[in-house]
């Protein structure tokens, strides 16, 4: 049979608010053209993120009923804890209220001036907590990753010549971390094989750099390796997941991906050393170790939901999702990044709107013109995400100027999708009439979150 149908049945449903092309043109300027400013009652079909924003089941919503809120030593703690420590195999399990809240406690301590953290591909809120600690990010991405139209099974891998290179000329004295991030977010959602994080973890072992997985999408990049790499495929996702931790020296994880929650976070790892820094600055930023910043009944639902993420039905549906509508997108000759990637469509932009220059980033352009034909919402993922200027304040660019469709788990069905492409090739055989921006109110960062932007 060629439909997969969802591994799961609904049990609640929430309503849409739907709104006017013209009313959705008044919006968008009202927005200053920036899809986070929209307001979600005005969307239609909401696809900036996929975090936070999963349907949790019902033994997730059971499981918070449950939930002890006791401040200190609450048995939701110790139930989350044992959950992480069975997946990770890491001992120290640190909560925080949310991925990002973990990366800036690491960073915080491990990083400063003239530090470099090195990785496939650092997120926005990744490289945004390197940075304000003084530090330098460096992304060393796979040359098939630069690729979006070429199909390759695993372009979100790390380019290992280059971080080889890199230790030797920056100093291994000078790189506190080495960050795998699976699956690669800004790579277009690609999957990092095995092979691949074994490379990276004998390198640093060579070296003595400690290695970390950003493993917010851990289960999507491990039912990759189960279906596209050679000497998995008899092996259970939680056997595939076990493996791919051990190569870990810690992990960071925003557990409002692949744990379905709708907030939390944490940090593992094996160093007491660096776990008691890290749990002393989290007592003064989020809250006592055995609650982080979270409630009890959180604490349950992201216990749960890192064990519901593993059934390999849910995963076949999730990844064959996000392969059903690239298709459709490729058959009707839409720029694309292919093969398809674990948890969203990425358009590329610059292609789609190749009379758009990327100093007028035709990939918030784009967003735009979703929003205003189907009431879609998406996010840009390109030189205003990731642009930088140079000491004339003009534009250095992002490698790649993409647009992230990101589907939330388990939140819209197959119509929705149908919708989704049909919305999209219709925004594709009209893009000359699409036309660039320019940004007149910036923060100095992060600024994707909050800028303003206008029509030329």
């Amino acid at each position: 049979m060629q439909t997969i149908i969802e591994p799961f049945k609904i049990k609640s449903v929430e309503p849409i608010h739907f709104t006017t092309k013209e009313q959705r043109i008044n919006l968008l300027k009202e927005a200053h053209f920036n899809s986070f400013l929209l307001k979600s009652d005005d969307v239609i079909i909401d696809l900036l993120t996929d975090s936070g924003t999963s349907a949790m089941s019902s033994n997730q919503w059971a499981g918070i009923m449950q939930g002890d809120e006791s401040y200190a030593g609450s048995p939701s703690f110790f139930r989350f804890e044992v959950q992480v420590q069975k997946i990770t195999g890491m001992p120290i399990v640190i909560p925080t209220h949310q991925g990002r809240a973990a990366e800036k406690i690491l960073f915080s301590i491990l990083g400063g001036k003239g530090k470099y953290f090195v990785s496939n591909t650092l997120f926005d809120t990744t490289r945004a907590n390197i940075e304000f600690s003084g530090a330098e990010g460096v992304d060393l991405l796979c040359e098939e990753g630069k690729h979006i139209s070429t199909p390759a099974p695993f372009k979100g891998n790390m380019d290992t010549d280059a971080l080889r290179k890199f230790i030797i000329e920056k100093g291994a004295e000078n790189i506190p971390l080495c960050i795998v991030t699976v699956t690669n977010n800004s790579g277009g959602g690609q999957p990092v094989s095995m092979e691949n994080v074994r490379e990276v973890r004998k390198i640093c072992t060579d070296f003595g750099v400690p290695l970390f997985i950003d493993a917010c999408r851990f289960a999507e990049n491990c039912y990759f390796i189960k279906i596209r790499e050679k000497g998995y495929e008899n092996k259970s996702i939680p056997e595939i997941v076990s493996e791919l931790f051990s190569y870990g020296d810690g992990c960071t994880m925003s557990a409002k991906k692949d744990a379905f929650a709708n907030i939390g976070g944490f940090l593992a790892m094996h160093d007491k050393n660096l776990a008691q820094r890290c749990r002393n600055l989290l007592v003064i930023t989020e809250g006592f170790p055995t609650y982080g910043g979270l409630a009890g009944r959180d604490l349950e639902a992201i216990a749960i939901g890192l064990e519901e993420v593993m059934d390999e039905n849910y995963l076949h549906y999730r990844i064959r999702s996000i392969e059903y509508i690239t298709e459709k997108l490729v058959n009707a000759g839409v720029p694309v990044m292919q093969p398809g990637g674990g948890h969203a469509v990425y358009l590329d932009a610059k292609e789609f709107l190749s009379h758009i220059p990327v100093n007028q980033y035709p990939g918030q352009a784009l967003v735009g013109a979703l929003y205003i034909e189907g009431g879609i919402r998406g996010v840009e993922i390109g030189s205003l995400m990731f642009g930088k200027y140079d000491d004339n304040h003009n534009l250095m660019p992002a490698p790649m100027e993409l647009v992230r469709l990101a589907i939330p788990r388990r939140v819209y069905t197959q119509s929705h999708i149908d919708y989704v492409s049909e919305v999209i090739i219709e925004v594709y055989n009209k893009r000359k009439e699409i036309v660039g921006l320019k940004i007149v109110e910036e923060a100095p960062m992060l600024r994707h979150f909050t800028a303003k932007l206008t029509t030329f």
